[in-house]
C-alpha cells in the first residue's frame, strides 16, 4: 500500500489524543505521540506519508507483520458468524486455537487457561502455582519483566516496579545468569551458569523451600535486554525446582510463536515447565488474547476442585479466530524457519558487523528475530552508555540515537542502554538489510558519547 499524505487529519487525530488519551509509562505532558496512518507488513507511515521499518514489531507481537490479509479475513469471518460468547461455552474458534497452541507446547502442556494478554497471563500462572503447592512465594530474576498489573509488576525486575512495590506481595527477586555484566565475578559461561545455580539454590534454602510456590523466569528475558541463558542454565532450574516441589513457569510472552526461530524458546534448551505463559505473537497481537499452557500435573488439582479465577473475555471468539488463523499463516509460510535461517544468515552476522565498527556497541546477543545491542560508553571498561534508570539530559545519547533512528526510517526499540532488533518473524531478506543499514547511520549518534 503506499502512503498517502494527509497531515490535517493527522492534526486532528493528534489533538485528540493529547486531550484525551492517557499513555502508559508516561509523564503525560512530556511525550509527544506519532501519529499513525496506516501499517502494512514490516511497516508503518504517519500521515505526512512517511513510512518506517518496524524493528519493534509493534511491542514485539506483530510476529507475521501488520495486516496479514489472511488472519484479517479470519477475524471478519468469526464477526460475522459469532462476535462474542461467554467462556463457560465451548466454541469453536476457542477450541481449535487452544488444540493448535497444545499441539506446538513442549511436554504435557495440553490445557490452555486463556486471558486477555501476558501481564494477566502470568497473574493466573502465579495464582495456579500457590493454589497448587499451598505456599505464598514466588521468585523471580532482577532484569526481567513480566507485565504491568500487580502481583506481574512485582515479579518484573526492573524500575517499572519500584512505584508499585510495597514489599507485600510475596515475591523475592534473585540474579539470573548474565555474562557480560556478570553478578558472579564468572569468566566463562559455564562459570556463570555454575554460580548463578549455586546462587539460586542458596537463596532458596535462606527463604525456606517450603514457602516457595513457584520459580519464574523469561525463558529468553525480553524487554530487559535478550539474555540467552547459558546452556545448562534453564535445565539446572528444572531440577532445582523438582528437588524441592517448586512449580517452574517459564514466561513466553515475549519469546514465543517463533520469535527464537522455534515455536517455543523452551526448544532451544530442552526444558519443559510446569507453567507457561504466552500473549503477543499467539495471533500477532491482532486482538488482544494470552494464556498459560498448563502441565498434567497441575490440572489435575483443578479436575475436582474449582478453579478461582476467570475473565469475561476468556479465549474471545474474535481473538481465538486470529490465533487459529495466524498459527496456520507461520506454518503454511514456514514463518519460523524464516526467523530462525534470516537470524543465522542475515541479522547475526550483520550485526557483529555494527559492533566491529561502532565503538558504542558494547555486545551482541540473540538468535532467530530476537536479538540486542548492549550500548556502551567504552568497550574496555563496559561503562553503559546512560546510567541505569536514566531519564531527562543523562538520557540525552539514547534519545539522541533513537532520533537518528528515526530519521533514516527505522523506528527502534530502546530501553535503556539496548536497542533491541525485533522485526517481524517473516521479515525479507532486502527488508531486513535495510534495517541494518539505517541502523549502522543511527550508531553513528551513539558513537558521539563513546570516549
Amino acid at each position: 500500500m503506499t502512503p498517502q499524505p494527509n497531515p490535517q487529519l493527522g492534526a486532528a487525530v493528534k489533538a485528540a489524543d493529547r486531550a484525551h488519551v492517557f499513555h502508559s509509562w508516561s509523564a503525560q505532558e512530556l511525550i509527544d505521540p506519532l501519529a499513525v496512518a496506516g501499517a502494512e507488513g514490516s511497516y508503518f507511515w504517519d500521515y505526512d506519508g512517511k513510512r518506517y521499518l518496524d524493528f519493534t514489531s509493534g511491542l514485539v507481537y506483530t510476529n507475521i507483520g501488520y495486516q496479514h490479509p489472511k488472519v484479517v479475513a479470519a477475524i471478519q469471518e468469526q464477526a460475522a458468524t459469532l462476535t462474542t460468547f461467554a467462556p463457560a461455552f465451548a466454541i469453536e474458534a476457542r477450541s481449535e486455537a487452544a488444540r493448535l497452541i497444545a499441539e506446538r507446547t513442549p511436554g504435557d502442556l495440553d490445557k490452555i487457561f486463556f486471558t486477555n494478554g501476558g501481564a494477566d497471563a502470568v497473574e493466573h500462572a502465579v495464582r495456579m502455582a500457590r493454589l497448587h503447592t499451598g505456599r505464598p512465594k514466588v521468585l523471580s530474576a532482577y532484569r526481567s519483566y513480566h507485565g504491568g498489573t500487580q502481583q506481574a509488576v512485582n515479579l518484573t525486575g526492573d524500575p517499572r516496579r519500584w512505584a508499585s512495590d510495597a514489599g507485600t506481595a510475596g515475591v523475592v527477586h534473585f540474579w539470573a545468569p548474565f555474562l557480560y555484566r556478570s553478578r558472579f565475578y564468572a569468566e566463562t559461561e559455564e562459570q556463570e551458569c555454575a554460580r548463578a545455580l549455586e546462587h539460586l539454590e542458596t537463596t532458596i534454602a535462606f527463604e525456606g523451600p517450603s514457602t516457595i510456590a513457584a520459580i519464574i523466569l523469561e525463558t529468553i528475558p525480553g524487554t530487559a535486554g535478550i539474555m540467552v541463558p547459558p546452556p545448562g542454565y534453564l535445565a539446572g532450574v528444572r531440577e532445582l525446582c523438582d528437588k524441592y516441589g517448586i512449580v517452574f513457569v517459564l514466561d513466553e510472552v515475549m519469546a514465543g510463536f517463533g520469535r527464537t526461530g522455534e515455536w517455543f524458546a523452551a526448544d532451544l534448551f530442552d526444558v519443559v515447565p510446569d507453567l507457561m505463559t504466552f500473549a503477543k505473537g499467539v495471533n500477532s497481537g491482532y486482538v488482544p488474547l494470552g494464556g498459560v499452557a498448563i502441565s498434567s500435573a497441575i490440572a489435575e488439582t483443578f479436575a475436582r476442585r474449582p478453579y478461582p479465577g476467570g475473565l469475561t473475555y476468556s479465549g474471545h471468539p474474535l481473538a481465538c479466530a486470529a490465533a487459529v488463523a495466524t498459527i496456520n499463516v507461520m506454518a503454511e509460510e514456514g514463518v519460523v524457519e524464516n526467523a530462525a535461517a534470516l537470524g543465522a544468515s542475515v541479522i547475526e552476522p550483520g550485526l557483529r558487523a555494527l559492533a566491529e565498527r561502532h565503538p558504542s556497541v558494547g555486545e551482541v546477543r540473540g538468535v532467530g528475530m530476537f536479538w540486542a545491542l548492549e550500548l556502551v560508553r567504552n568497550k574496555e571498561t563496559r561503562e553503559p552508555l546512560v546510567p541505569y534508570n536514566a531519564a531527562g539530559e543523562a538520557n540525552a545519547p539514547m534519545l539522541a540515537f533513537a532520533g537518528a533512528a528515526k530519521a533514516q526510517g527505522l523506528w527502534p526499540f530502546v530501553n535503556m542502554n539496548r536497542t533491541h532488533v525485533v522485526p517481524p518473524c517473516n521479515i525479507t531478506e532486502a527488508e531486513a538489510k535495510e534495517g541494518l543499514a539505517a541502523l549502522d547511520t543511527a550508531l553513528t549518534a551513539a558513537d558521539e558519547f563513546t570516549v
